[in-house]
């Protein structure tokens, strides 16, 4: 799951903001990293899951005490600078940052279900227990109903096993009571039985970082293409918007149903290393199997590594003001 994540957060990032016309003018299709040559670069997607798990890890017992682990290690990573945070979760780094318990804005964007995945996969055969865990850590930023339910519903779809994407999701929408939310990923529903195309998608659901879109199309994605995982992270990407959060949630979810081995090895392999790359999230990953303590990383790597990115992303931004 956290490599699923990792890589389509890679694949995704170079094209968020991006119109999908615009992708295909610029690259055809998203089948391998483009931010940087031929490495995969994580965005706060996959650095949020990770501090996510390395929550879990330390209280596995205790939704408030996991919630509180994660609120602290979020000032020490808010600080090491790194892109692509959106704006809600600054507001909730800084409300942390200034020793405030109840950090969370009332905010409905995906910041907290774009890392929600790992709870699932943690917490598979526990309901109750997933779902307590899920709300509590997307309160650390978001405290908008839809955006708590949104975290929830990623956790839920990621905890179901077996090979129906589509009966994953039906499964997880049993949690959803918010009236857009339900409308929305019923929609989705409904492109998938008629196995509608991309674009019809995205102009029915929307793909923005709102958190309704991002988990309507999301859903739409892993109902219709979750059965291949890299043409269902190809699809993701290539479709542009909040493209590095839609492809962390919908990598998650493919990494949780088909497992490591069923993701692109290629992808995988060329994931960036060092903080929060394959060897950290594995790491991450035994951690959580066996109850371990979890793995540190050297944090001022991970900061020069922003540091050294922030033109590369910066030029990308730009890039996107040319209309070519």
């Amino acid at each position: 799951m956290l490599l699923g994540t990792a890589v389509g957060d890679a694949l995704g990032l170079p094209a968020e903001g991006m119109t999908a016309e615009a992708v295909r003018r610029r690259w055809g299709r998203l089948d391998r990293y483009r931010l940087l040559g031929p490495v995969g670069f994580v965005s706060d997607d996959t650095e949020q899951a990770a501090l996510v798990a390395q929550a879990l890890a330390r209280h596995p017992g205790d939704a408030q005490a996991c919630a509180a682990a994660f609120r602290r290690s979020l000032v020490g990573w808010f600080w090491r600078l790194p892109f692509g945070v959106g704006l809600a979760t600054v507001r909730a780094c800084l409300k942390a940052s200034l020793g405030m318990k109840e950090s969370g804005v009332p905010s409905a964007g995906n910041g907290a279900a774009m890392r929600s995945a790992v709870v699932g996969a943690f917490f598979p055969d526990q309901t109750e227990r997933r779902r307590a865990f899920a709300e509590a850590l997307a309160r650390v930023t978001h405290t908008d109903a839809r955006a708590v339910e949104a975290a929830v519903f990623v956790a839920d779809a990621a905890a179901h096993g077996g090979t129906d994407p589509l009966a994953a999701l039906r499964a997880a929408s049993a949690s959803l009571r918010h009236p857009e939310l339900l409308a929305a990923v019923g929609k989705a529903f409904d492109l998938v039985a008629r196995s509608a195309g991309v674009e019809e998608a995205v102009a029915a659901l929307g793909n923005s970082g709102y958190s309704v879109q991002t988990v309507a199309f999301s859903a739409f994605l892993f109902g219709r293409f979750g059965a291949d995982p890299r043409a269902c992270l190809v699809e993701a990407v290539s479709a542009g918007g909040d493209a590095d959060s839609i492809g962390a949630v919908v990598g998650g979810w493919v990494g949780a149903m088909h497992g490591a081995q069923g993701l692109p090895e290629e992808l995988v392999a060329r994931l960036c290393p060092g903080p929060f790359g394959r060897r950290h999230l594995e790491g991450l990953a035994r951690t959580l199997k066996e109850g371990s303590a979890p793995p540190g990383y050297f944090w001022p790597a991970a900061l020069l590594r922003n540091l050294a990115l922030y033109p590369v992303v910066l030029a990308h931004g730009l890039r996107r003001l040319i209309p070519l």
